[in-house]
Parts: C-alpha cells; structure tokens; sequence
C-alpha cells in the first residue's frame, strides 16, 4: 500500500524548523511591507485609482510586481526587482565580456559567488534610480501635489529627501536580506522566489473586490477569472512537465551496491521549459525600466527631450499594442537567452564524458555537447512561445471582454506562472528533503 510521505513532514524536526522559518519570515516581509515611507501623501493615492494617464498605468504595473506595496508607498515599495535587473544586466555583460564568462566557466562555485557580490553592489545604484523613477511618477499624476512631503534636490528639502529615498533603498535591502535567510536557514534556494510569492498572493483579495465592483457584471467576471485560473494552471502545469529524454549508453563496467555489472543505459530529461519563471520576471523588469526613466525627463524644458519622454511613456506602459508586443517578444527572447545560459553553465558534454556515459552515434565532449544543445533549442521554442502567450494573456482577455487588463483575472497570467512554480519547485524540495530524512522507506507498506 503506498502512503503519501506528507504527514511526515511535522515528525522531522529539521523540515519543521525550516517551515515554520521560512512562513515567519513572510509574515514579518508582510508586516514591514505596510509601513510607508515617512511623510507619504496618502490623498495621491485616491488620484492613482481615478487617473487615466501613462503614469497611472505603469504605476499600476509596478504596483502588481512590488506585491502590492507600491499603492500605499511602502518603504518596501520596489521589492527585490532591482536586485533582480542587476542580476539581469550582469548575465547578460557575461557572453560579451569573456573575462566574465571564463570566471563563470572555469570555477562555477568562485564564479557565482563573484556574480553575487557585484549583483548586490550594482543593486544600490539601480534602486536609487527606480526609487526616485517612482516617486517621479507619482509626482506626475496630479500636478502640484507631492507623493512625499518636503520633497526636492535643494534648499531644506535636501536631507528629507535624502532620509526617503535612503528608507526606500533600505527597504529593498532588507527584502533581499529577508529572502537570503530564507535561502539559507529555510526553504533552500527559494527565498526571493518566495518573497515575490507572497507579494502575488497578498493581492488577490483586492483583485477579487475590484472584479465584483461592478455590481452589473461583477459575478460574471469572477466566474469567467476562476474559469481562465483553472485552465491556465493546468496549462502552465501541463507544459512546465513537458521532458524530453535523451537516451545515454554507459559502456564498461560499473559498479552498484548489488556488485560489478556490465555497462547498461539510462536516460538524460531536457524540459521543455527549464527556467521557470525566470523570463517573465526579465522582461517585466527590463520593459518598464524605459518608462521608470522616461519619468526623469518628462518636465524637461527641451521640448524634443519631453515629447520623447512622454511618448515613451504613453507606449511602453499600460495596454498600448507596442507594449503588449514588447513583452511578448522579451519573454520569448529571455526564455531562449537564459536556457542557453543555463545549459552552457551545465556543461553536459564534459560532465557525460566524466561520467562514462555517451548519446550513441555522437562523440564525446563539444560534438554531443552541441548536438544536446541543438534538442534543446528545438524543445524550448514552443515552451518560450507557451510563456509569451500566457504574459500577455491578461491583455488579450482585456480586450475581448472591453475591460483593463488588471481587471479580468484574480491573478496575472505571469503570477500565476511564478506562483504554480514557485509551489511545484517547494514540493520537489520538500520531497527531496523527506527523502534525505529517511522517510521514503516508509512510502511503501
């Protein structure tokens, strides 16, 4: 009879520890989220909800990637997508800067911890920049009237706004620090994944209010977001377990806890999408950076300077068809640029051709390297193509249905790609954990 290994998981004091670390952690990520940045206009925030400008939606869209913490100006306001446009800009100096990419090849282990340390030095000047990018933005939704009190690069209002935005680029660091101990003492190697989880999810009561607001066709949306929830989880499910197995021949001998055998087979699994979410969380940081610093230039006296800006800002926010096909195309493109990446950190061709192991008919080394990569590439298409569809799923529903984007679905389609991997990579964790622990010998009776 087999027994689900679940009900174990409170038995195992480590598990438990980690568990009960990692939901305290959230808990007081949730908290220090709901403190403002001192000397916040909260009458801004009745102007957001009403306003129909470029800024407005992008305030929006940032709003939705901070979890939530945006609207209300939190000193928590940018989440850890700075950290993450750093890690962004980094990966992508590695293939054109060899230094980088022969520092990652040559040690992987000194390598990572190397991205690590400039990823966090490059993250303080990026966070400056969407701190101020943000309050920027909100500056500009009612004329006149200041998102923070005593704000202003002269005279007295100098050190306040020096102290906000200083909380504001604290707060991304205590975010990112909330989510290393996660990494670290909790559920491994998921902390900011986990802390850009419980973002989504804390908005889905708001989502649901905004839905039935409308008291004419409120419960004909929610039914109609539920229906397209079910179905694109099970999408995103169905996909993400898409593997394709390249058989392996071990020749020789080998040896087994059962004694010496002859050389057998086995197979190695190539996903259809084996990065996850990671490309939505690219593009979203990458597409509304444009925007963040048009909102520097936007009361710029050069006319030519300003026009630009706003039109920037008119088209790389919101629902235009320009961004819509922007973020499309990113999502596709990252999903094949960071495969690529992650499959040449991999190395398969010298890791097979230490392990003995061969794909029959090709040679060892850089040949079955390259001809690995080839299935690879061939599998990831309708994957990235699967990805850019469900991004901008929202929007399409938005004009179907003559509504905004943000008003068709309890979560986005990208949050709920990040939410269901989120879960599945937490199971695979957990069941790896339970499997160390020794509780798999009790899977079976």
């Amino acid at each position: 009879m087999k027994r689900s290994p679940w009900r174990y998981i409170w038995k195992s004091i480590d598990i438990r520890n980690k568990l009960l670390l990692t939901l305290g952690i959230l808990v007081i990520y949730r908290f220090i989220a709901n403190i403002p940045v001192p000397g916040f206009n909260s009458e801004v925030i009745n102007a957001l909800n009403s306003s129909k400008s470029a800024a407005g939606d992008l305030i929006s869209i940032l709003n939705m990637l901070s979890g939530g913490t945006l609207s209300s100006f939190s000193i928590l306001a940018m989440g850890v997508y700075p950290y993450i446009t750093a890690s962004i800009i980094l990966q992508l100096l590695g293939p054109i800067i060899p230094a980088i990419e022969e520092k990652m090849k040559n040690d992987p282990r000194e390598g990572r911890k190397w991205m690590e340390k400039w990823t966090m030095y490059l993250t303080i000047p990026m966070a400056l920049l969407s701190a101020v990018g943000q309050i920027g933005l909100f500056n500009q939704i009612v004329p006149g009237m200041a998102v923070l009190k005593n704000y202003g690069w002269s005279g007295s209002n100098l050190l306040p706004t020096i102290a906000n935005v200083s909380t504001m680029i604290a707060g991304t660091m205590i975010a990112i620090w909330l989510g290393q101990i996660i990494s670290e003492y909790g559920i491994q190697q998921q902390g900011l994944s986990l802390i850009i989880f419980s973002g989504i999810v804390s908005q889905m009561p708001s989502n649901l209010v905004k839905i039935l607001a409308d008291q004419s066709s409120g419960w004909y949306m929610l039914i109609i977001s539920l229906a397209v929830l079910l179905l694109t989880v099970f999408a995103i499910v169905y996909i993400q377990q898409g593997t394709r197995f390249i058989r392996l021949m071990i020749p020789g001998q080998r040896i087994s806890y059962r004694g010496i055998k002859s050389g057998g087979s086995t197979t190695l699994p190539l996903r259809v999408n084996s990065v996850g979410m990671i490309p939505l969380i690219f593009a979203q940081s990458i597409i509304t950076f444009p925007a963040l610093i048009a909102s520097f230039f936007v009361n710029s006296g050069a006319a030519w300077v300003k026009n630009s800006a706003s039109w920037i800002q008119q088209n790389l926010s919101g629902s235009s068809f320009l961004y819509v096909l922007l973020y499309f195309l990113l999502v596709v493109g990252f999903t094949f640029f960071y495969t690529s990446v992650t499959f040449m950190n991999n190395d398969y061709g010298t890791s097979l051709k230490k392990q003995g192991a061969v794909v029959p008919g090709r040679a060892t080394g850089s040949e079955t390297q390259n001809y690995l990569a080839k299935i690879q590439n061939r599998i990831t298409f309708p994957g990235a193509v699967f990805l850019g569809l469900i991004a901008i799923l929202p929007y399409i529903l938005g004009a179907i249905l003559n509504t905004s984007a943000n008003a068709t679905m309890l979560l986005s389609s990208a949050g709920m790609l990040i939410v269901v991997g989120v879960v599945r990579d937490i199971i695979d964790y957990l069941q790896s954990d339970l499997g160390q622990h020794g509780y798999e010998e009790k899977l079976i009776r």
